[in-house]
């Protein structure tokens, strides 16, 4: 209301959304007080991309917020990065009033004979910001009277420190490991030979979503045997022999895809797998793993495309005996990753091909065939690629 009427006497625009926030923080795992800002920094942003292109979101942060946060964040331990505090300028927001202290804003408000509205929840100690604004930092103003422009001065000289420690930290880590589709590979034994080796294992775990009370689970794990693992958020560090593998963790994916000939192509998370009916085959057959060429005669539609399960078998291509679908992993060298991200293709209960790695022996084409069914599989971009918050 107060808004409203504000908006109203100085003829601007006004606009109001309502979100279900404890719906999203449920869902999300995340606080009332994230889930609000999530929710509300996405809808500027929304109302500036469709209304105002181009135009910046000004926030009414000051001195003291920013005093608050680079004293929890040295509490939480974020490490160089959480001690400069709130930025001026991050993408299209900006914070103008950084330099001043709430009391200061305040006194200028009441000189121009301005008015503002209180938020209730601001004197509320249900919150972590809060407990240090009422106790924490009046506690130590006792000690020093000056400790929140003193917090703030070294919130800038801290971001200047954290420029050229990510110089440093990239430099170090240029070229240490490859990406492989979603999965970076490291080394273990370049990673031993690095110095200092927690803080730069921790700036290569912290983009997928490892915190700094991990880092030392981290380091263990590049002497732990073969198959030890260390969970993120959203990825998971694995050993496996030689390596350091960081991947997404797998979402269990129980669904069952029906392909018919009306189904040119499906689409499963990670993956595209299409076909087509050759009237007439290749001169060559297909040398890569992504591309199955089976004999049309065989296979019987609708066919069933899911995630594999223990007990699968087939026969892969030039073998005459079954074998599980699990030693074949085995056999394989294949990551646990990898194992739990993998698809098959199975025509009325018979296994065709373990998508992008073989065919079954008994649906591949041979010198009786007439027309052939080409499967195509290929990754899809990580929905990670993509801006998020």
């Amino acid at each position: 209301m107060f808004v409203g009427g504000l908006a109203e006497a100085w003829g601007v625009p006004y606009f109001e959304q309502t979100f279900a926030t404890e719906t999203y923080a449920a869902e999300h795992r995340v606080s009332i007080q994230v889930a609000a800002r999530d929710l509300r920094y996405a809808w500027f942003r929304e109302l500036v991309a469709t209304r105002w292109p181009g135009a910046r979101i000004a926030t009414a942060h000051h001195a003291d917020d920013n005093a608050e946060t680079l004293l929890m964040n040295v509490c939480r331990g974020t490490g160089i990065a959480g001690l400069q505090g709130i930025p001026p300028k991050a993408g299209n927001v900006v914070r103008p009033l950084l330099f001043a202290t709430r009391a200061e804003i305040a006194e200028y408000a009441t000189e121009q004979g301005l008015t503002w509205r209180e938020d209730a929840s601001n004197d509320s100690d249900d919150y972590t910001r809060n407990h240090f604004r009422h106790h924490v930092l009046p506690a130590i103003e006792t000690v020093f009277p000056q400790v929140r422009k003193v917090l703030a001065g070294n919130a800038v000289r801290f971001t200047e420190a954290a420029q050229l420690y990510r110089e440093a930290v990239a430099g170090s880590l240029k070229k240490i490991g490859e990406q492989r589709g979603a999965e970076l590979h490291v080394p273990v034994r370049r990673l031993l030979q690095l110095v200092p080796l927690d803080t730069l294992l921790f700036e290569l775990a912290r983009p997928y979503g490892f915190t700094p009370a991990q880092t030392g689970e981290l380091h263990r794990l590049l002497h732990a045997e073969s198959g030890r693992f260390v969970l993120s958020s959203s990825h998971r560090a694995l050993r496996y022999g030689r390596w350091l593998i960081i991947a997404p963790l797998t979402v269990a994916d129980n669904t069952v895809h029906l392909i018919t000939r009306e189904t040119p192509a499906v689409t499963v998370g990670e993956g595209l797998l299409e076909w087509e009916l050759l009237h007439q085959l290749p001169d060559e057959l297909p040398a890569g793993p992504g591309i199955a060429l089976l004999d049309a005669a065989e296979l019987e539609f609708p066919l069933v495309l899911r995630r594999w399960k223990a007990g699968d078998y087939f026969y892969p291509l030039g073998m005459r005996k079954k074998k599980k679908v699990a030693r074949f992993f085995i056999d394989s060298k294949l990551s646990r990753i990898r194992r739990e991200a993998a698809w098959v293709l199975e025509s009325h209960k018979r296994i065709v091909w373990v998508v992008g790695m073989r065919i079954d022996d008994r649906f591949k084409v041979g010198p009786s065939t007439r027309r052939a069914l080409r499967f195509t599989w290929s990754s899809l971009p990580p929905a990670g690629n993509t801006e998020r918050r």
